[in-house]
């Protein structure tokens, strides 16, 4: 019995190659969890650019994002990718951002650095932001919502979900 609890202590899942744990290093009371952003006046087919919370590592050990997503996409709205930019690159948040518009950044030609972890470090916002890249293949049902980041910190992997939301209509 007592090696099977010692095996047990040693697992992957003990050391980050299992299943993650809740995390809390990130701060969920940022500018995009105190409401919904969206637009009335949208078309199916367009494509729309929903940034997520700016990662804010409120804890005194550095992170290391490894994934991120949306996890309520309703009927209607069809997740295209994840990117990740410096907000230096994009002038500040883009918040949510229609393709084509003037004031969309030109994602296709800005560096992505979501091809690798971004570190975060101890009690400092993130320059990097992340977004999703989002269609509207029919008039959505509900609201975007749920913003989930997976990290690493101190050898250990972590989930943790942040308020977000975004509501697109479509006019008729």
């Amino acid at each position: 019995m007592l090696a099977a609890l010692v095996l047990a202590g040693c697992s992957p899942a003990h050391e980050g190659g299992g299943r993650a744990a809740a995390g809390n290093a990130l701060a969920a009371d940022g500018a995009q969890s105190s409401g919904t952003v969206g637009n009335e006046h949208s078309r199916v087919g367009e494509i729309w650019y929903f940034a997520l919370p700016v990662p804010y590592n409120t804890s005194s050990k550095p992170i290391e994002i490894k994934d991120v997503s949306v996890e309520h996409i309703p009927a209607g709205i069809r997740v295209i990718e994840y990117g990740a930019y410096d907000l230096n690159d994009t002038e500040g948040l883009p918040v949510l951002a229609r393709e084509g518009d003037s004031y969309t950044p030109q994602f296709a030609k800005l560096k992505n650095y979501a091809t690798h972890p971004v570190k975060v470090a101890a009690r400092k916002e993130s320059n990097i932001f992340y977004l999703a890249k989002m269609q509207i293949t029919a008039p959505p049902r509900d609201t975007a919502r749920e913003c989930r980041f997976d990290y690493e910190q101190g050898g250990r992997a972590y989930r943790q979900t942040l308020d977000c939301e975004l509501e697109l209509k479509v006019s008729e």
